[in-house]
């Protein structure tokens, strides 16, 4: 794993992207960017072994370097399962089957993982008990987001989860404020410059387009699903998970 000094360098003028320079760093960057992200890693291997169900299949769409693929793997208590990992990013792909590799050779591949570059809103989502969308959906154009969830909802058994990890804006004004500045804090004790967070902000900008609760939440409802919940939050970072 490499350092991430990427906006030591550029000068976020040019829109954040998901590209060998990214793919490269990009643990470093979870690490240090995002609050609670180890945690939700963690709980979705444990929501693996209690929502997949034999013969199923579970999805990790946006699946960068592979983490919530590898988690669910090592969490997949039933048999004759595999996990699908999608990610539009070539670098990302590329990475995350020397990643998934790497894992055959450590723990030997009990659960199937089939890997592929595709647009996740192009994904057929099948006979699936449990879907990832792990800080992903932040980055779909707003207007295909409504669609892409449907889709989900559609191929999901009965009882079948899924986990939606995002960052959001609070609808109080004065507390998104607050968790903004709480969040460069945070950036600041794991070594981020002013200058360097300035500059990925910028990047971002039109790239990463957030929601609040609220909407994740009437959007899941109105996909179908009977459940769902904010189980972890870390400032303005949220994981959702929603059962059909």
């Amino acid at each position: 794993m490499k350092d991430d000094h990427i906006y030591t360098t550029e000068d976020g003028s040019e829109p954040f992207r998901f590209n060998e320079n990214v793919a490269r760093v990009f643990p470093d960057m979870l690490r240090r960017s995002i609050p609670g992200y180890a945690a939700s890693i963690e709980a979705i291997g444990s929501l693996a072994a209690r929502y997949v169900r034999a013969g199923t299949t579970c999805y990790d769409l946006g699946c960068s370097l592979g983490a919530a693929t590898i988690a669910m793997r090592h969490g997949i208590d039933a048999p004759c399962c595999r996990v699908v990992a999608i990610d539009t990013s070539a670098a990302m792909i590329e990475r995350c089957r020397e990643l998934i590799e790497e894992d055959d050779r450590l723990n030997g591949p009990e659960t199937q993982v089939d890997i592929a570059q595709q647009d996740i809103r192009d994904a057929h989502v099948h006979n699936a008990s449990m879907v990832v969308l792990n800080y992903t959906l932040q980055f779909i154009d707003p207007d295909d987001r409504d669609a892409l969830v449907q889709r989900i909802f559609d191929g999901l058994n009965e009882g079948g989860l899924l986990v939606l990890s995002e960052k959001v804006v609070d609808e109080n004004r004065h507390m998104e404020s607050l968790l903004v500045d709480l969040h460069h804090e945070h950036k600041h004790r794991n070594q981020y410059s002013n200058l360097e967070i300035a500059r990925k902000r910028a990047a971002l900008e039109n790239v990463l387009i957030p929601e609040t609760v609220a909407a994740h939440r009437e959007r899941l409802a109105q996909a179908g699903f009977s459940h769902s919940a904010v189980w972890l939050r870390y400032f303005n970072f949220v994981s959702i998970i929603a059962i059909r």
